[in-house]
């Protein structure tokens, strides 16, 4: 049974297919779940990982694989010598929840699992509650868990509608998973949330789910909400049951399996709901989207919210959906939000590859990644900061954002976030700056008198080992001034103590 959750995870996300590709070509032999080497298990746990996500370990079927076979031409810009064997089709297409026999099977996920446990590493999997592939075994077995067509809805719009059989050989026109948005996706088949048969089999696939792992990230989670699936498909006449989706699923687990974990990606400003419907943790595209438009007061304002609804967001500046935060951000830039996401309250998302700045998207159809040139000093940049994000701090301290003023010399403030954690007599100070240019402000550091009156305060950077000492009733009252340069990333271990020599220095950089 899964153990409780940090309130502060770090989590690593691995396309599966992708990463046992590479280590058999580093190791020179074939590399499944259940042989793993330990020294990528130890790898693994010195970024500090809470936990692992494995994306696209379930079976994908012929189905889906033929599908994604048509769309080579797409696949060469990610990897120019791409051939049919590189394909195995969309690890969103799920052809059944068991694990694929290339990957190890569930034996080979059980030795994997007990090898992360023993570093205190958790396991998450993927679970996509929208649609199954078009081969599912539900088509033909279960039509009732499906939205359903007519045929004349197939000759109108075969961009959302496709013929399929029963096992009896009897004709069937279901619908193509979709969003209200988009045309369906062909290698898909649309589940009805609002079938009382289809949520029983989801409750007894995710109870076998929670066997195997110590939660579930679950794609698209906002589609199966009343409004949104009743926008999509209430057309057709379905309404909803008594009780929204969400909230009968995630009961149902909870009840038996109540560490259990589910993170929702969601979009469109739907999080608070999902939230309110179960999840643990919810996709913050917000701050992603604002952080790229460079957007810094929006940044800064985002961190305003309520922090019981901040500590339950996970932050990421890329995954498999988002281009690789090397190629948006840029090397420089991508460190400073990375600072940013591994210091706030809440989850990080960490994808694979990201440590070493690759810039390739991989779709989600293929199973093996170019070659790409390491960034030097990336790597060691991520092994402090992960080092320091999974301090203790991070899990039980007290989290305060810092107004930041004009400073004197007309220059603006926006750019600069400041921020504390206290623990006891621990204490952490992040200043970041967020742009292209050298900043200036003075940080409104108010909020923590009670701290830091009548204290002496010695700081060291995590990153520079530069030290500096303050006075803390200076700092309370005048605030603390900063200057520095592009892209700065400064994190410092603050050490109260009764205060003998006052003394004040600025931050520059």
């Amino acid at each position: 049974m899964s153990s409780a959750w940090q309130s502060h995870p770090i989590v690593y996300q691995i396309n599966t297919l992708v990463w046992l590709n590479t280590l058999s070509t580093r190791f020179n032999q074939p590399i499944q779940l259940g042989n793993v080497p330990n020294e990528v298990i130890e790898e693994l746990a010195s970024y500090h990982a809470d936990c692992v996500w494995l994306m696209g370990i379930w079976y994908r079927g012929v189905f889906g694989r033929n599908s994604a076979l048509n769309y080579m031409h797409e696949y060469r810009g990610a990897l120019p010598d791409v051939t049919p064997d590189d394909i195995a089709g969309s690890a969103y297409a799920i052809g059944g929840y068991k694990i694929d026999r290339s990957l190890g099977g569930k034996r080979g996920l059980e030795t994997f699992r007990k090898q992360l446990a023993q570093h205190g590493i958790k396991l998450l999997l993927d679970f996509v509650p929208n649609h199954v592939g078009r081969d599912h075994p539900w088509v033909s077995e279960k039509p009732d868990y499906f939205m359903r067509g007519t045929p004349e809805l197939l000759q109108r719009d075969k961009d959302n509608f496709f013929a399929a059989e029963d096992k009896k050989g009897n004709p069937l026109v279901i619908a193509l998973g979709r969003d209200p948005n988009f045309s369906g996706w062909i290698d898909t088949a649309q589940l009805n949330v609002f079938s009382p048969n289809l949520r029983s089999a989801v409750i007894d696939t995710l109870t076998e789910i929670a066997t195997m792992c110590d939660g579930v990230r679950c794609d698209m989670a906002m589609l199966m909400t009343d409004k949104v699936f009743t926008r999509t498909w209430g057309w057709l006449g379905v309404k909803p049951l008594a009780q929204p989706y969400w909230i009968q699923v995630i009961g149902a687990i909870k009840a038996k399996y109540p560490n259990f974990m589910f993170m929702a990606e969601v979009y469109w400003d739907m999080e608070f709901q999902m939230l309110q419907e179960g999840f643990d943790y919810t996709y913050d595209k917000t701050l992603y989207d604002r952080a790229l438009k460079r957007d810094m007061e929006g940044v800064y304002g985002h961190l305003r919210a309520e922090l019981a609804f901040l500590k339950r967001n996970i932050r990421f500046i890329e995954n498999h959906d988002e281009p690789r935060a090397a190629t948006t951000f840029g090397i420089d830039r991508s460190k400073v939000f990375a600072a940013l996401i591994s210091t706030i309250p809440g989850a990080v998302l960490l994808p694979d590859g990201q440590f070493i700045g690759r810039r390739i998207k991989l779709p989600v159809q293929i199973m093996r990644q170019p070659i790409e040139a390491e960034h030097p000093g990336l790597m060691a940049f991520y092994m402090t900061l992960m080092d320091e994000a999974s301090a203790d701090i991070y899990q039980h301290g007290e989290w305060t954002l810092f107004p930041r003023k004009h400073a004197h010399n007309g220059h603006g403030h926006p750019n600069i976030l400041a921020y504390a954690w206290i623990h006891g007599q621990d204490m952490r100070l992040i200043v970041l700056n967020m742009s292209d240019h050298r900043s200036q402000a003075v940080i409104d550091m108010s909020s923590c008198r009670t701290v830091m009156e009548h204290r002496a305060l010695n700081a060291t950077d995590v990153f520079s080992k530069y030290n500096m000492e303050w006075d803390g009733d200076e700092l309370v009252n005048a605030g603390l001034k900063v200057d520095v340069a592009p892209y700065f990333v400064g994190i410092y271990h603050v050490k109260l103590s009764k205060k003998k020599q006052p003394r004040l220095e600025s931050i520059f950089a």
